[in-house]
């Protein structure tokens, strides 16, 4: 351990950067945080993970020290979160991909401030991942990963960093003579998020729908009672309550989660979802109190599958759907009219479904980490939600470099 620190001044998982200098102790509000700032006498060496398979202090002697990975991956917490929640997850990532991808774990909206309201978190996380993305030159590539919270967070992040001028429509004609007729095909468009090109936009227990009424918060039983006075107390969590409950309609506008499933003047909050190659859902189809399954997997109820069966190499994955394009061609309304719980969830859904989803549900039946299902999808702490390990191998897996 002592070699370690005396040859390695700080180990920067966020890069795969290596410097060997004079020592210096990088002080950080916990063992692996951001871009995993880490002093080496504490756990980011030490500790491997839950199943003993993956050891930073191992990954860093196989790492080729000019190497320059151009992938950036950025995981956003939840509500009341932080970054060390994503600790278990990005370590998979490096064994996998270590000459790849960079991970950095975002720091910017954590415990207090996740009350702050999803527009104010959202900039924040702009904001961060544009500084990222300045000091390290070589990235062309973007991934982003949010657990509950931070999926909305993120989505509100891609808009702010979208930029139309990096649109190239794909040819229609494809250098065919005039009069060829070209089978008809989805008019996409690529974009690029912080100047990066976008690759995976992966959101685990995500509340897309908001938490307003029809058993969208699990804990509250359906019952009506329970839900509406959800709605009175939603501001107890701040804006982020008043964003989530869908209740922001003080000012005359809709609300934001309604606003951000169309593209408005100028936030294209749908145009920056297509401009990944790939979205992901990832969903708990039981025990998950906080947030329901359909508003995680951007579903009606009768559009839930009805049979779930365990994967032999993933025992929580119980369904998989490829990436279909459901939406109408109808935009949803936004004009603030929408009063109805079921209205502005069939208009959210229906903007939403303008981009290809892939949806995995996931079941903790019959495991003791079952009733922390919400925390447990994403091993927000090994030693307490480690059951969820197969469905972050399951991301890694199905990761896109």
């Amino acid at each position: 351990m002592d070699s370690d620190r005396n040859s390695i001044e700080q180990f920067e998982v966020m890069g795969q950067e290596i410097k060997k200098k004079k020592p210096k102790k990088i002080k950080s509000s916990s063992s692996l945080i951001g871009c995993f700032k880490s002093d080496l006498g504490h756990s980011a060496v030490e500790e491997s993970d839950v199943h003993g398979n993956f050891d930073i202090k191992s990954a860093v002697k196989d790492l080729i020290l000019d190497s320059s990975p151009t992938h950036l991956v950025v995981t956003v917490n939840g509500i009341i979160g932080c970054a060390d929640d994503w600790r278990f997850a990005a370590k998979q990532l490096l064994s996998r991909y270590p000459r790849d991808v960079i991970v950095h774990c975002s720091e910017c909206n954590y415990s207090m401030l996740t009350f702050d309201g999803i527009d104010v978190m959202g900039s924040r996380l702009a904001d961060e991942v544009v500084s990222v993305v300045k000091r390290h030159p070589d990235l062309q590539k973007i991934s982003i990963i949010g657990h509950s919270l931070g999926g909305l967070i993120a989505r509100y992040a891609i808009a702010k960093l979208y930029s139309e001028d990096f649109r190239k429509p794909i040819s229609q004609d494809d250098g065919q003579p005039d009069g060829f007729e070209q089978p008809v095909r989805e008019k996409k468009t690529e974009g690029k998020i912080a100047g990066l090109e976008p690759v995976n936009f992966i959101s685990s227990a995500t509340p897309h729908l908001g938490l307003r009424g029809h058993k969208q918060v699990p804990l509250f039983c359906g019952i009506q009672y329970l839900e509406k006075l959800a709605l009175y107390i939603s501001w107890l969590l701040g804006r982020t309550g008043k964003h989530q409950f869908l209740t922001d309609t003080d000012d005359g506008k809709p609300p934001l989660l309604l606003q951000m499933t169309q593209d408005c003047e100028d936030l294209k909050f749908i145009s920056a979802l297509q401009s990944f190659k790939r979205c992901v859902a990832y969903s708990n189809a039981c025990y998950d109190y906080v947030v329901g399954w359909r508003t995680s997997s951007i579903r009606r109820p009768n559009e839930l599958p009805k049979h779930l069966s365990a994967n032999n190499r993933y025992p929580h994955i119980v369904n998989e759907e490829t990436a279909k394009l459901d939406g109408s061609n109808v935009e949803p309304q936004v004009n603030g009219a929408i009063t109805d719980d079921i209205e502005l969830e069939e208009a959210m859904i229906d903007g939403l479904n303008k981009v290809s989803w892939e949806r995995v549900d996931v079941s903790f039946s019959g495991s003791k980490q079952r009733f922390f299902a919400h925390s447990t999808i994403q091993v927000k702490t090994p030693s307490i939600h480690s059951d969820g390990a197969d469905v972050i191998q399951h991301m890694v897996d199905k990761f896109v470099l």
